[in-house]
């Protein structure tokens, strides 16, 4: 629950760097206290105890991933708008953003690949990026 209370209130739609910051602070924090998950169901068959505790796992890495990937775009695009940035910078940030989880750390690593600028085929050309408009 607290989880939920941090994104939504750190990287909800509209965001800004001081909230991205204590955003990622606090999700870093969330994720810390999963060590001290236990799973005291041993069964092998059907132990939802264990699902629960995997799906909980998923749940906070991924949610640090978003925030911290959030923080560190400092743009706007899509549905990551934000205040402080609040135009696309296609010549700093038209790339993939990759997170990698350090197991051992409990940390997130960014790393990025560029887009790739072509099509698979020649059958169609390919849609250069365009901002959108409302």
């Amino acid at each position: 629950r607290y989880q939920r209370r941090v994104h939504g209130g750190h990287a909800a739609v509209f965001r800004n760097q001081t909230l991205l910051e204590q955003g990622v602070k606090k999700m870093q924090e969330v994720c810390d206290t999963f060590k001290d998950v236990k799973v005291h169901d041993k069964s092998p068959v059907w132990n939802s105890n264990l699902v629960e505790t995997l799906e909980l796992r998923n749940l906070l890495i991924n949610a640090l991933i978003t925030v911290q990937g959030a923080e560190a775009r400092k743009e706007s695009r899509g549905a990551h708008a934000r205040d402080d940035y609040p135009e696309r910078d296609d010549l700093n940030w038209w790339k993939h953003t990759l997170a990698y989880w350090d197991q051992e750390k409990s940390r997130v690593k960014l790393e990025y690949r560029a887009v790739h600028n072509y099509t698979l085929t020649a059958d169609c050309d390919i849609i250069p990026p365009l901002k959108r408009v409302y």
